[in-house]
């Protein structure tokens, strides 16, 4: 429960650290139980979605869904998003991209991927009826999450544990820690209707990508390649989802 605590604390901005403090050690191992979060995040996306749509026009009420995660996480993956495409847009060599990606200022790269990202993410669930947008937002945050996660698994941290923003390195998964990332990031999409379950593929394909890409680029990953990887691989779940939901009706 610590680790989940941990983890809670870390990835949101929820005053759950007035109900008590956990030791660094758990953060150290907390990447494991970020699909967890998504049940609490993806949770508020999907409540928020289906109370908004009661009362305003759809597309408002999904712009107000993704506004009450960002306010929840504090923005955490969407500045990982920005740093990300601002480091790889700008820098050639490896060095200056990881200088650009620990810059706090927003460049030209960040503001295009996040402009890019929510015109994307509401586009893709205005395709779908407001039950099935609920069920595909919740699935798809924690399963996302889970994917994301295994970059710590398959790819060394690309800085130093001083040079980190955090001040921490992530450590790999244990064979109890993956199973509980898996059961945290697979029973949501019990949720999902049958036809749309093939969805849960494009994250995984769209992660491996990511792997390979950072490996080549700056040999390992960093915190805003975790936050980047998340919501790129939730955009291609939203993605598959609208694909197959095309192709079934």
């Amino acid at each position: 429960m610590k680790h989940i605590f941990a983890a809670l604390t870390f990835f949101t901005r929820l005053p759950f650290w007035r109900l008590g403090s956990v030791d660094k050690r758990y953060y150290k191992s907390v990447v494991p139980y970020w699909p967890y979060t998504g049940w609490l995040t993806g949770g508020i996306m999907c409540l928020t979605l289906w109370v908004a749509a009661q009362a305003l026009p759809y597309f408002a009420a999904i712009i107000m869904a993704l506004i009450a995660r960002l306010l929840v996480t504090g923005a955490l993956h969407e500045d990982g998003l920005a740093d990300f495409f601002d480091g790889m847009g700008g820098g050639t060599t490896r060095e200056r991209t990881l200088s650009i990606m620990k810059d706090s200022h927003i460049g030209t790269y960040g503001v295009i991927a996040l402009i890019s990202y929510f015109l994307l993410a509401s586009s893709l669930l205005l395709a779908f009826p407001v039950l099935t947008a609920c069920c595909i937002v919740f699935a798809g945050d924690a399963w996302s999450k889970l994917c994301a996660s295994q970059i710590i698994n398959f790819l060394p941290y690309a800085r130093n544990e001083e040079e980190a923003k955090n001040k921490l390195v992530y450590d790999r998964m244990t064979g109890k820690q993956l199973i509980a990332a898996i059961i945290g990031g697979a029973l949501p999409l019990v949720y999902m209707p049958l036809p749309l379950l093939g969805a849960a593929i494009f994250p995984v394909v769209t992660v491996t990508g990511l792997i390979l890409f950072m490996r080549r680029r700056i040999h390992g990953y960093t915190g805003d390649c975790c936050g980047a990887t998340f919501l790129l691989a939730e955009l291609s779940f939203y993605l598959g989802a609208a694909i197959l939901y095309r192709l079934w009706q």
